[in-house]
């Protein structure tokens, strides 16, 4: 065999991988931000924020109107001691979106979102520096209600 089929090949199985992944880059619910998606000014949804060593953990509850944080209740032990010490502290997903956006800037190790059929994200996983302890910080959103009206 000589050189140029193998090199053919090899070109052949990298223009392979590049189309799928550029192909799962694309679907709604990869990581790369859906353009469709615009948060609502009103909505409600249920945050699960863990990892890391931060403030912001814990199960909650969040009511936002007009663009900001109304309500949040505390859903476990964590989340309550959030809302009672530091209400200002519950997120937005607005807010959760641009931290990502913040960490992709930074050439974070891991800066990553996972997205519903809608375009809302379900998933957003940060680890600023691969090795480091602590520095991580998992965001999952569930039960995304958007308000009538």
């Amino acid at each position: 065999m000589t050189a140029v089929p193998v090199a053919a090949r090899v070109v052949s199985r990298a223009v392979l991988v590049a189309g799928l992944v550029g192909a799962v880059a694309g679907c709604a619910t990869g990581t790369e931000t859906p353009v469709s998606w615009r948060e609502p000014d009103s909505y409600a949804y249920t945050l699960r924020s863990s990892e890391g060593e931060r403030s912001l953990i814990g199960s909650f509850r969040i009511t936002v109107r007009d663009g900001g944080v109304v309500k949040a209740v505390g859903l476990d032990d964590s989340g309550r001691r959030v809302v009672e010490a530091d209400p200002d502290a519950v997120p937005t997903i607005g807010e959760l979106l641009d931290e990502l956006e913040q960490a992709r800037r930074d050439h974070a190790d891991t800066a990553e979102a996972e997205y519903a059929a809608d375009g809302h994200p379900e998933r957003i996983t940060l680890d600023w520096m691969e090795n480091a302890i602590d520095d991580e910080a998992l965001y999952t959103i569930s039960d995304f209600a958007p308000a009538d009206g």
